[in-house]
């Protein structure tokens, strides 16, 4: 083993100082309406003088207004100048920061003849010999260009003057150029960084290592260079030896470089720099341009140009990837297209170098706050930018120590007492064989094992920082890292959510339905209601007034047909006096007409006391039901006797109407002595069983009026009276409408007075009136 070289003077210095002499630059450039970008104005250079034309910078002014600025009210654009050699300097780079702003040019004090858009785009550009301090450049470039724009006037430059001055003095004193460690405020966040790329950062990083051509493309031009910027601020040193960056002919970086004789392990800078750190990625036939314009594509298809790491907003260049990239970044989509099959196989991560990354993806994503992405929520060491970095940094040279301890492997395979007894195998396997054997083949790897000592594996342990084989802890945290880059959490906050709204909507419709519905019930059932007590109201009143109807119409009848009898009784008295009817010559007469003949007692006389009969028939019950004839009667005789004459009868029913006739309840003397019969409403063919109705004197007697259809006079000097004939108790057929004729009782010779007296002649009875007032008592009484 080999130890430290003594100290000696020939070891490159980890931060040069500036170019000697370079006084920061300041310029003033505007797009033209017909001309295009152009440089407007110089601060710093002498009069008369234009370094752009001085140092052939013609592509100045598009690296300062970037494609797509006009859509940002402000932008900023990073970039890289070439500056030729002189007969006293060489060639070197130089690096620019812009800030383009925009405004409407109707708010403009003075509008110059030549501002004819709408608009008005100018940039302020800085030119420095190091980027290392262009974070804090940054503000106040940014400061002063929104000062001069709210100026309204851009014939007044004493501002923009006036920061060139002060670049100047700074440069002067040394303020610009101290050795400090301004790298780590450059870029974007590394916390930013590993959060949005997470595993695919260490893809990244040893992608740089070697050196491909990598291409970015993103629509924000600031967020496009400073992405580059903090990646290759991961490599100690880089951010500090830019020198040979902004060409591929420069290499004056290696021909300053010397090999380092000695080491103070208590200084960080001694300790890189004998590591051989920076790794110079940017040396002979690479470029880095943060922001490449269009127009400098032919510094990159170059024959000269092997690698380059640059950034375009402008999307041609995504048509043209094939030719113009071997792996690019897409940071509008996150994504990393790696297009060349060999770099692919090279960029595999080993399952060390998975579980490294994996370690400060998780320490990362723990100490996140959203207000403060810069910062661990924590407010601790873990997780912070400055752990991010020495995590990187301790990577790195383990790294370097590896592929030493690889090479001495090699080189004494067939000689065991040269291998390290506390390290097994081969530890560059950790980090992948391809992706070694790849490095081996660049660049900055034959620059760096060219400059460094052998046996580097003896200052830092040849070992990955998360050496060892798969285990279930890598498992596990694969997993984890695999569902948090499914981002299921924020798909199911917002499932939930949209769930959540879905269920309060459907829960209010469905409450508004059942209220409603319930609403509807309610109303419903109080129309029903409503309309039940109206319904009830209404048969109540109409009951009412069809009960006193009927109790009008039933006094209103009674009264006729009591009119009606009594007018009968009137006129058979008249009739009585008059022909002296009723007078009995014997005491059976007397008894007879005390039983009830009363005015009809006379009717049928005969000599023999004990079988007098009536001169009409008398109707008697058979057995049958029906009402017939009583045998030997006058009026079935004389019924039978006379044939020939067609006489009207209707059939009557028990219940239906009395046997008795009306002149046998006359001929009582109280005239209401009858007794309650049975009786039905007559139906117009029915025989159905009669309802028995209360009888009374007066409907009897106008009943029996009615019946009696057809009553002659005294024929050949013999009485006829019209009778029932008997019938079965089958229905008649409906009767038709006709006049009846009124009847007319006649007496005949047996029923003469004794004496000879002359018969007064008899006044007809108005028995239509009759029929007509017993049928409208008898419906009314029949409800």
């Amino acid at each position: 083993m080999s130890t430290p070289a003594s100290p000696t003077n020939g070891a490159m210095p980890l931060s040069p100082r500036g170019v000697p002499g370079f006084v920061p630059l300041v310029c003033v450039v505007d797009f033209h309406h017909a001309r295009g970008p152009e440089v407007e104005k110089w601060f710093g250079a002498d009069d008369g003088r234009d370094p752009a034309a001085e140092y052939d910078w013609t592509l100045l002014p598009f690296m300062a207004l970037s494609d797509g600025a006009h859509a940002a009210t402000e932008d900023f654009s990073y970039f890289t100048l070439l500056r030729p050699a002189s007969e006293t300097e060489s060639a070197t780079s130089l690096f620019g920061i812009s800030c383009t702003r925009q405004m409407d040019s109707s708010q403009l004090l003075v509008r110059p003849a030549e501002v004819t858009r709408s608009t008005v785009q100018k940039a302020v550009v800085v030119i420095a010999d190091t980027p290392q301090y262009f974070g804090m450049l940054r503000e106040r470039l940014s400061v002063v260009t929104n000062a001069w724009f709210a100026q309204r006037e851009f014939t007044d430059t004493e501002i923009l003057r006036r920061f060139q001055e002060s670049l100047a003095e700074e440069k002067l004193r040394g303020t610009l150029n101290e050795e400090e460690d301004r790298d780590q405020y450059l870029g974007m966040s590394l916390r930013e960084l590993v959060r949005e790329f997470r595993w695919q950062t260490l893809v990244l990083l040893k992608c740089c290592l070697l050196q491909p051509k990598m291409l970015f493309f993103g629509s924000r031009c600031e967020r496009l260079c400073m992405m580059q910027f903090s990646l290759i601020s991961l490599i100690p040193g880089l951010l500090r030896n830019l020198q040979d960056s902004a060409g591929p002919d420069l290499n004056n970086y290696e021909k300053r470089l010397a090999k380092p004789t000695s080491l103070r392990t208590s200084d960080r800078n001694s300790l890189l720099s004998y590591m051989g750190l920076p790794l110079q990625i940017f040396g002979k036939g690479s470029l880095f341009g943060p922001y490449t314009p269009l127009q400098q594509l032919d510094v990159l298809a170059d024959f000269g140009t092997k690698s380059y790491i640059v950034g375009s907003t402008n999307s041609l260049l995504l048509q043209q990837r094939d030719r113009y990239s071997d792996i690019l970044i897409n940071l509008d989509e996150d994504s990393i297209n790696i297009t060349s099959t060999s770099l692919k196989a090279a960029l595999q991560l080993s399952v060390a170098d998975r579980r490294w990354i994996d370690f400060i993806t998780q320490n990362v994503n723990d100490t996140w706050d959203e207000a403060n992405p810069g910062r661990p929520k924590t407010l601790g060491y873990v997780g912070s930018e400055e752990f991010i970095r020495l995590q990187f940094e301790e990577y790195l040279l383990a790294l370097i120590s590896s592929v030493k301890y690889h090479n001495h492997l090699t080189k004494h395979k067939d000689n065991p007492r040269m291998l390290l007894p506390d390290v097994e195998g081969d530890p560059s396997v950790d980090y992948g064989l391809d992706f070694v054997d790849a490095w081996q083949r660049t660049e900055n790897y034959r620059i760096w094992n060219s400059h460094t000592d052998s046996h580097l594996f003896d200052i830092v342990p040849p070992k990955h920082p998360c050496a060892g084989g798969l285990t279930i802890d890598d498992v596990q945290r694969r997993i984890t890292q695999q569902v948090q880059e499914l981002h299921l959490d924020e798909r199911f906050a917002v499932g939930k959510e949209v769930l959540g709204r879905n269920l309060a909507a459907g829960r209010e419709k469905a409450s508004t339905v059942f209220n409603k519905l319930y609403a509807d019930m309610e109303a419903l059932r109080e129309a029903q209601k409503k309309r039940a007590e109206e319904a009830k109201a209404k048969e109540n009143s109409e009951g009412a007034a069809e009960k006193n109807g009927a109790s009008t119409t039933q006094q209103t009848i009674g009264v006729k047909a009591g009119a009606f009898v009594n007018s009968w009784a009137a006129w058979a008295g008249e009739k009585r006096k008059a022909a002296g009817w009723g007078r009995a010559s014997t005491t059976n007469n007397e008894s007879q007409s005390n039983r009830g003949g009363g005015w009809g007692s006379g009717w049928g006389r005969s000599s023999n006391n004990n079988n007098r009969q009536s001169s009409y028939a008398k109707m008697e019950n058979n057995d049958s039901g029906a009402w017939t004839p009583r045998a030997g009667s006058t009026a079935s005789s004389s019924t039978a006797a006379s044939p020939g004459k067609p006489q009207e009868q209707r059939a009557l029913n028990r219940g239906s109407l009395s046997g008795e006739s009306m002149f046998d309840a006359a001929g009582s003397e109280s005239g209401m002595s009858s007794p309650v019969s049975p009786r039905r409403r007559p139906l117009s063919g029915d025989a159905a069983t009669p309802v028995p109705i209360a009888s009374t004197p007066v409907i009897d007697a106008v009943v029996s009026a009615a019946v009696s259809v057809d009553v002659k006079g005294p024929q050949n000097g013999s009485t006829t009276v019209a009778t029932a004939e008997a019938t079965t108790p089958t229905p008649s057929p409906a009767p038709e409408k006709k006049d009846i004729p009124a009847v007319v009782v006649q007496p005949t010779s047996a029923l003469a007075p004794e004496e000879d007296t002359p018969t007064p002649p008899l006044t007809p009875v108005p028995v239509a009136v009759a029929a007509a007032e017993a049928a409208e008592a008898q419906n009314v009484w029949g409800r």
